[in-house]
């Protein structure tokens, strides 16, 4: 077996279908032995290829449109998607079965600030015709502290990541009532990149026939097998709430058959930061991404 290193820069269930690469066995058929790692608060999972620590990365197109906007030529390729859609949801505090975003006006939200979620959501309520400084916006911290935030009774709503929406239903804290992904549709969120050495190797070839085989898995497997399988990867979280949150991404279609970054969707994420004023210029699309490595 050839060890292969993964590193994520978030890990959670949304990044399914990475983790199932090795959960579900797809790396081990391939003759890859995997390991994995969480990229450190504050530190890019992309210094882990740079320093040679890690093989492929879970990160972000964003990544490369900031190296680009730097004058610096972005260390890495995206080279396949993880998710064609945001994948962060609205939760309240009562069920809301008619909820529209205008509902959101003056009321107190509590925003994930990350880079890419601040963005997306602002794009979001562009796209819904909702003036974003029409919100109550509440920076809560990072997603532990807003989570602990919300269950303390701050805020009227919260914009998270799966499973912690789902944890919070679970638990009878809030009810989810909208995804983000709906608001904006397919775009280019989470990706994974490699060097351009290794996408030339035989490692790279064996990931890519295990890496398009777990995405047909993700879309033909139920979610309560998908999550029997990741159980191992989330000591912590209930195994019904993880059932529900991997279904709740099917059913938002998160995880197409397809890996590629497609043009369109790349398209979608300069519209996103050139909304949120972080673009100079829309960069063409093979400066950031790559084909994915060909199979024999």
């Amino acid at each position: 077996m050839a060890p292969i290193h993964i590193q994520f820069t978030r890990f959670s269930a949304f990044y399914s279908p990475l983790i199932s690469t090795m959960s579900g066995g797809f790396l081990a058929a391939e003759g890859l032995e995997a390991s994995h790692s969480i990229a450190a608060p504050g530190k890019s999972a992309i210094d882990a290829l740079v320093d040679g620590s890690a093989h492929v990365v879970q990160s972000a197109l964003s990544q490369g449109l900031t190296s680009l906007e730097k004058g610096e030529e972005p260390a890495a390729l995206h080279f396949a998607q993880v998710n064609e859609k945001d994948g962060f949801f609205l939760t309240a505090r009562e069920p809301d079965v008619d909820f529209q975003w205008h509902k959101l006006r003056g009321r107190k939200v509590l925003v994930d600030h990350g880079g890419q979620p601040l963005a997306m959501f602002k794009f979001a309520c562009h796209k819904m015709n909702l003036d974003f400084a029409s919100i109550d916006v509440v920076d809560a911290g990072s997603g532990a502290e807003m989570d602990a935030a919300f269950r303390a009774g701050q805020g009227d709503y919260i914009h998270q990541q799966g499973p912690a929406p789902q944890q919070l239903e679970h638990d009878g804290v809030g009810h989810v009532v909208a995804a983000v992904g709906d608001a904006i549709g397919p775009c280019g969120f989470s990706s994974l990149a490699a060097t351009r050495e290794w996408l030339q190797t035989d490692m790279a070839t064996a990931f890519m026939r295990a890496y398009r085989k777990t995405r047909r898995y993700m879309n033909e497997t139920p979610a309560e097998e998908i999550a029997a399988a990741e159980a191992e990867f989330f000591p912590d979280t209930d195994r019904e709430v993880l059932a529900k949150t991997i279904a709740a991404y099917q059913q938002l279609g998160c995880w197409t058959p397809h890996v590629e970054i497609t043009p369109a969707a790349y398209a979608v994420t300069l519209d996103v930061f050139e909304h949120a004023g972080r673009l100079s210029r829309r960069y063409p699309y093979e400066l950031v991404c790559a084909a994915p490595p060909a199979e024999d």
